[in-house]
């Protein structure tokens, strides 16, 4: 018989939703479509309300037509605020590449504050008015896109032994599109054993976190956020860009009263809390890869010594014997006459987060021997 275990092919930062009037719901419907990247006859999802400041209700979650059940067998789940609840084996049949759906409904009033917004093409969630969750089909005058990802953290398969993951960690330019197009790069080279999880926040910083409804949705701090999500089932790899928020963000409270000067770190602050990062990585048993901090000129906070400050890091990240590796991310995006800048094209438009093309590039970056 062949050995298997639980690797997670699926997952989540659980941060902060941006702060609104309307923070609760009721009588609604998250659907959230998951490409599973192995073969397996049984899951196990993770529901988790770190950011909440309440206990929250969860009235059922389906996978597909079947129900999905926590402690005792029972379809409802009340999760603390701060906790996360793992639910128990569903028996369901998944076939590597084939798209199934979990569905949560949230019958009571809801604190909706534990969600990540997450952009790609793999990364498309639903909303629906009413109690949907066991529908194959959702009534299109009653549903909405969304991409904010609420609750719904970690989706474990059980399946072969030799199937692993490989953690993508960071801020906004990884909770955009470069790690679903780096599954979809694994589909297209056949590599059949890896799964591409991302763990990412935008606006997260290592150092700093915004306490006030201004700006608690930019996330928590490296110290709280990786220990959190980086332990993950089936796991033995982890690339993590991140930084780049540390060294944008402050520019005195004459202009802005919660982004003052004396957060700006220094080069050796912002390497030191990586070197956080590499540390608890290895006590999870993963190999750690650097990716470099990309360009920045032309964001509307961007001064000279900012991108001193970026190319500091960058140095030590592409010299340093404390991880297993770098990628070159700043490289291979940047323009060749002006490396301040993205090169032509790789450019969203804001200067500071890349293009869909320029992802594309950062996933084709990641050398094969990761990902095999």
């Amino acid at each position: 018989m062949e050995e298997k275990k639980y690797v997670i092919t699926w997952g989540n930062a659980i941060s902060i939703a941006d702060r609104r009037p309307e923070n609760y719901a009721k009588d609604l419907t998250l659907r959230y479509p998951i490409r599973p990247m192995f073969d397996a006859d049984k899951l196990k999802i993770t529901l988790d309300n770190f950011c909440g400041t309440e206990p929250v209700t969860i009235t059922k979650v389906f996978v597909g037509a079947v129900p999905v059940t926590f402690e005792n067998g029972s379809r409802s789940v009340t999760i603390p605020a701060g906790e996360s609840r793992v639910s128990d084996e569903t028996v369901v049949d998944v076939r590597r590449g084939e798209d199934f759906n979990i569905s949560i409904y949230l019958g009571e009033f809801t604190l909706m504050r534990s969600a990540v917004l997450i952009t790609g093409p793999l990364s498309k969630g639903t909303y629906t008015v009413g109690d949907y969750a066991e529908s194959e089909t959702l009534p299109i005058d009653l549903t909405r896109k969304t991409n904010w990802f609420y609750f719904l953290s970690d989706v474990e398969l059980y399946t072969s032994n030799e199937n692993r993951a490989v953690v993508c960690y960071g801020d906004s330019i990884t909770s955009q599109a470069w790690p679903d197009y780096l599954s979809l790069r694994l589909f297209q080279e056949k590599i059949e054993h890896t799964a591409i999880v991302r763990k990412a926040a935008s606006g997260t910083r290592i150092l700093r976190q915004y306490d006030n409804i201004t700006y608690d949705s930019y996330g928590l701090k490296g110290d709280i956020r990786f220990p959190h999500e980086a332990h993950v089932s089936g796991a033995d790899t982890i690339i993590i860009q991140h930084g780049i928020n540390d060294i944008i963000h402050p520019v005195g409270v004459e202009v802005n009263p919660f982004r003052p000067w004396s957060d700006l770190p220094t080069a050796e602050e912002i390497i030191e809390g990586l070197r956080k990062y590499i540390t608890w990585a290895h006590e999870y048993g993963l190999k750690v890869y650097m990716g470099t901090l990309l360009p920045i000129y032309g964001w509307r906070t961007y001064e000279p010594f900012r991108d001193e400050l970026r190319n500091a890091v960058n140095e030590w990240m592409r010299t340093t014997h404390e991880a297993e590796g770098c990628i070159d991310f700043d490289k291979a995006l940047r323009d060749s006459e002006n490396p301040a800048a993205f090169a032509e094209g790789f450019d969203s438009g804001d200067h500071l987060h890349p293009s869909l093309k320029a992802y594309e590039r950062m996933a084709q970056e990641i050398p094969c021997a990761i990902l095999v």
